[in-house]
């Protein structure tokens, strides 16, 4: 049984439905205070996974000063989302914001755990291979959109050429395909499709 459910249903009771940001934060709280997680270890990605998000995701616009700083979406037709580091967005980012190497490094990992356990959320009992998981992870981390796709409902039903193919799919952005997202998502696809 999972202890942090009870938790997690009377925050959902006073709340409303809760975004995975939320149930992240919920989970960080938790742990501050020694709240056991489920008995279940949470799916992790793999070495190969981080290559590839490491890959196209680069640690971008260094300064002179050796640290990094945020830059507009080069693909946006209004520069959102402002990016920093390993591909991270949100909202404490945009014009003017800088990181040291250390910091770009920290919130890559807090946001692949975030992205992790929302893939691992959706695919629930679902059969995955690492190198499924690792490919589906990298495609959430770069669209969000693992719950809603095509791709994911495929992949959840047990169509795995059929999710292969999708991955050629989301190559657009402000309605124009781009160059650098048809080969990120060729390299997606063939983690994916890999045996391990």
């Amino acid at each position: 049984m999972d202890p942090r459910k009870s938790i997690f249903d009377a925050v959902r009771a006073v709340k409303g439905d809760i975004s995975p940001g939320d149930v992240l934060i919920l989970d960080e709280a938790l742990d501050r205070v020694d709240v056991p997680r489920a008995t279940s270890a949470p799916r992790r990605v793999g070495t190969k996974g981080i290559a590839l998000m490491h890959k196209w995701e680069g640690c971008a616009k260094r300064r002179p000063d050796g640290r990094f700083e945020a830059y507009p979406d080069p693909g946006s037709k209004d520069g959102r989302p402002w990016t920093i580091g390993w591909g991270s967005t949100g909202p404490d980012i945009g014009r003017g914001t800088i990181w040291t190497k250390a910091e770009c490094d920290a919130r890559f990992e807090r946001d692949l755990v975030r992205y992790a356990n929302e893939v691992s959320g959706f695919l629930a009992d679902a059969p995955t291979t690492q190198d499924q998981f690792d490919a589906l992870v990298a495609f959430h981390y770069n669209t969000g959109a693992i719950g809603k796709s095509t791709l994911g409902k495929l992949h959840k039903a047990g169509n795995y050429a059929g999710a292969a193919a999708e991955f050629g799919k989301w190559i657009y952005n402000d309605g124009k395909p781009l160059e650098g997202l048809k080969k990120r998502r060729a390299d997606e696809a063939e983690l994916y499709r890999s045996a391990s």
